[in-house]
């Protein structure tokens, strides 16, 4: 039964939940916030929602950019190379995005008559973004239960899960994860030193999966 939408970035996590839950997706939302990286992303995004026949929809976020502040935004010099461990990462929060994302997804979900919202994150993300963590997930459930005559409810089923957890159930459902983005600098290839792809290379050794990934180095 098609009881959902699906927050799709077109990232390595997302792109998995999509394949995961796809009998359950009857609609994938990808948002333009003017991030250095949202046009590699969603490309992606809409080349897997036609592979499987999923209905998405792009939405334009640009008060982000004009308002927001985070590196994410500032161009690709400004991203900081690294761990997410490190503590220079916080640079790449954009405040309370997946707050924004999810309040919009969930007013699509009831116009279209779904149940739930879906987002990929997941373990990884925790000490970094607030708004990925499982008291935020919890918390923003329960205000969409509230909120919505249905009771729309927030699935997030990676929220306890490892990147590499991530990317061998991606491994068993034969994804080709060539054909997703991660970079946060938004370049032609990826450049193998932000955080978030120090993270893809990890997750995907950890995995056992051959990175078959273009990196600049």
């Amino acid at each position: 039964m098609k009881d959902s939408v699906i927050i799709l970035s077109g990232g390595m996590d997302s792109t998995t939940l999509l394949y995961e839950m796809q009998e359950r997706i009857a609609l994938a939302v990808s948002f333009d916030y003017g991030s250095n990286h949202n046009a590699r992303e969603i490309g992606y995004a809409k080349l897997h929602c036609r592979r499987l026949g999923i209905r998405h929809a792009l939405i334009r976020l640009d008060f982000m950019h004009d308002y927001f502040k985070s590196s994410l935004l500032d161009g690709a010099d400004a991203v900081p190379e690294g761990h997410y461990a490190d503590d220079n990462m916080r640079s790449t929060v954009v405040p309370f995005r997946n707050g924004i994302m999810l309040s919009i997804a969930t007013g699509i979900a009831e116009s279209e008559g779904l149940k739930y919202v879906m987002m990929a994150n997941h373990g990884g993300d925790h000490a970094i973004y607030p708004d990925c963590s499982p008291m935020f997930v919890k918390a923003m459930s329960e205000a969409t239960k509230a909120g919505t005559y249905p009771g729309i409810e927030v699935l997030a089923p990676y929220t306890e899960l490892t990147k590499a957890d991530i990317a061998r159930r991606g491994k068993d459902l034969g994804i080709d994860y060539s054909e997703t983005w991660s970079c946060y600098k938004g370049g032609d290839k990826h450049c193998g030193k932000c955080g978030t792809c120090v993270e893809r290379k990890e997750a995907m050794k950890e995995a056992g999966i051959d990175d078959p990934t273009e990196y600049e180095d």
